[in-house]
């Protein structure tokens, strides 16, 4: 055992530097693409460091390869270098066959959890921090296999198409493949419908203005900085924003989501707050869903053709529409029924329903407008601001104002007078 311990050592000493080498491409692996959006515009705007590992992400292959490529080196070497301890340790009389075994396992358990697990564990909790310290390394390793990345990337392509030579990636994917797919998914028939629904809901997004279903400029408050928690009275708003607006102007600049805040300052509100994103009325959810998703937004600004804020819709308002069975606008911003009916052919319904629904609701083919809900017409055909008794016609629709608020919503009464026939739905 003494002559045994002087010639491993230095082996010894490699397998640990193998070993923190190869803990150091894992962690820097698992830290640059755990970055989300947002933390890789905040790194390319920062030190030279920061910048150093956004640059890395605008190629992702380029790094994955390199990454992949020395993990690959140094695990061979470590495993290598482990067979030549663990021969030398079974020739050794008083150690054997056991022992040998005993210490191959010990090193591939090493390699896993020191070079695999721990690293990658550290790395996912603070990903930012350890993709600016790993940079500069990481950046000369990567440099280093550039020569022979042309290689690489040929292997990857043969290997691909021996694996899939008949893979071919398809432009898009058509609603109904997706259909057929949950149909065919083997779920329970209640599971099946809720999908199907969610589907169809995600599929509306890009038809659906966001002058549809945003939160009228009446139905939130905005606040100047400095905000205070006094000046909300210690209550939530309904959307479960504050919206902070410039220092000089009405113009909403932040907004901070107060209802999943564990503890707020009593001072300063406007200091925890993010900015928003500005979109015009004629925009779709689904459009502003997509920024908001790049840009990492929970608000948007509404705005009209003159740049003046009209509402604003939050990401929750956007996943509603996605996830609940049957989306209201009413429902969510004045806890009312999309629709009430009163008695036979009439109903009651909500000023801020649109009349994409109305028409899908009554099944029925209302005339073109350039309203988008049932107040926008009723003042389209008055002419005027509306107030309690005022009716109008329009289309096969009788519409009769039945409250009329100084602050909130119109409530108006429904009643169909023309119910087209079989023949003119077709």
């Amino acid at each position: 055992m003494d002559d045994l311990l002087p010639m491993l050592l230095p082996w010894l000493v490699t397998m640990a530097v193998l070993l923190v080498c190869s803990a150091f491409f894992s962690a820097s692996e698992a830290a640059l693409f755990f970055l989300q959006p947002r933390d890789r515009r905040v790194l390319a705007s920062g030190n030279p460091a920061q910048r150093m590992a956004a640059a890395l992400l605008e190629t992702p292959e380029r790094l994955l390869s390199a990454v992949l490529f020395w993990n690959l080196v140094i695990n061979i070497a470590y495993f290598s270098i482990s067979s030549i301890c663990a021969i030398q340790i079974e020739r050794n009389a008083a150690f054997g066959q056991s022992a040998a075994v005993g210490f191959a396992v010990a090193s591939l358990l090493a390699i896993i959890l020191f070079s695999e697990m721990l690293p990658k564990s550290f790395a996912v909790l603070k990903p930012a921090l350890l993709a600016q310290t790993v940079s500069f390394p990481l950046s000369l390793a990567v440099r280093l296999v550039d020569p022979i990345m042309p290689l690489l990337q040929s292997i990857n392509l043969i290997s691909t198409r021996l694996i899939w030579p008949g893979f071919e990636a398809e432009a898009e994917i058509d609603v109904s493949d997706l259909e057929r797919a949950i149909e065919h998914s083997g779920a329970d028939p209640n599971l099946i419908r809720q999908e199907q629904a969610v589907l169809q809901n995600v599929v509306q997004l890009s038809n659906i203005l966001v002058e549809e279903w945003m939160r009228p400029r009446t139905q939130f408050n905005h606040y100047q900085p400095p905000v205070n928690l006094a000046d909300l009275n210690r209550k939530i708003p309904a959307s479960g924003y504050l919206l902070v607006t410039e220092v000089d102007s009405d113009n909403i600049e932040k907004a901070i989501r107060l209802d999943n805040q564990y503890e707020l300052p009593d001072r300063n509100l406007e200091k925890l707050a993010t900015p928003v994103l500005y979109l015009p009325w004629c925009a779709t959810v689904a459009d502003a869903l997509e920024k908001m998703t790049y840009r990492d937004r929970e608000v948007t600004v509404v705005v009209n053709e003159h740049g003046e804020t009209i509402g604003i819709l939050t990401i929750e308002d956007i996943l509603e529409t996605v996830f609940v069975y049957s989306p209201s606008r009413a429902n969510r911003l004045l806890d009312l029924p999309p629709v009430e009916e009163v008695e036979p052919n009439r109903w009651r319904v909500a000023g801020i329903m649109s009349l994409r629904q109305l028409s899908r609701r009554f099944q029925i083919e209302l005339p073109e407008t350039d309203s988008v809900t049932v107040r926008g017409v009723i003042q389209e055909e008055l002419q005027r601001l509306a107030k309690r008794g005022d009716s109008c016609e329009w289309g096969p629709l009788l519409l009769k104002v039945i409250d009329a608020p100084q602050r909130g919503d119109l409530l108006v009464e429904v009643t169909l007078v023309e119910r087209p026939s079989s023949e003119d739905r077709r």
